[in-house]
């Protein structure tokens, strides 16, 4: 039986969301007919953001390798980590196992490409926007893209960090101003690209026109490990 391996922690509310995702969306009639998971809940590794902006902080990089090499031995056949800005490191942790480990946020990029999406607008942290992840995988497929101004983007990492991480309800009027300046710029489809950005769709409507990065990596998940996605999952775009 093939097992999906979860570095999980990054957030701790992601990972729980990440395997309920996983377990709805699967096209499953029993129980035996869904995803079997192994999930290390590590909320203990240093922030990624705060790395990136200033490498003098502790490293997350050693605790994530850890995890993936101890889920490799455990005989995942792929993992994932419900953390965009944990994609930053993505090569090190890859060459790290010998199990492919799912790139969240080229699987974003690909679905909006297969979509027929021309421009999306990126919403993530400040770390994920320093390092270009979605705006080079977006790039290297030839779509375009724009990012909130500095303004909208310190709007972001308070939703990110003054609201969900602490437990708090999202503040929906930035949500919204911070989505319409995108839709302003021409985006036909705006990235929730931080994995805390996919409990605010989960907890609240937001319409149509989102794309939620966990929801990607959960059907990258489901469809690597050999199980299907349910037909309603067949747009994330909905």
């Amino acid at each position: 039986m093939k097992s999906f391996g979860i570095i999980g922690g990054l957030g701790p509310m992601a990972t729980a969301y990440l395997m309920e995702l996983i377990v709805d969306m699967t096209d499953a009639k029993t129980d035996q007919e869904h995803l079997d998971a192994i999930i290390f809940n590590r909320p203990s590794v240093p922030d990624r953001t705060q790395y990136i902006l200033d490498p003098s902080k502790p490293s997350p990089v050693p605790p994530m390798v850890d995890m993936a090499q101890k889920l490799e031995k455990l005989g995942v056949c792929a993992i994932g980590t419900p953390c965009v800005t944990a994609h930053s490191f993505h090569e090190a942790l890859q060459s790290s196992v010998n199990v492919p480990f799912i790139h969240m946020v080229q699987e974003t990029a690909a679905y909006l490409k297969a979509a027929g999406c021309k421009k999306a607008g990126i919403m993530a942290t400040s770390g994920t926007v320093h390092m270009g992840l979605f705006q080079k995988a977006l790039s290297d497929i030839g779509l375009d893209y724009a990012l909130p101004d500095e303004e909208m983007q310190q709007n972001v990492m308070s939703l990110i960090y003054d609201n969900v991480k602490a437990g708090t309800p999202a503040d929906m009027d930035k949500f919204r101003t911070i989505s319409d300046a995108l839709r302003a710029e021409g985006c036909d489809a705006v990235i929730l690209g931080c994995t805390e950005l996919s409990i605010i769709k989960r907890d609240n409507e937001i319409g149509p026109g989102y794309l939620d990065a966990l929801e990607v990596l959960a059907r990258a998940a489901i469809l690597t490990c050999g199980k299907k996605v349910k037909p309603e999952y067949d747009s994330l775009l909905k």
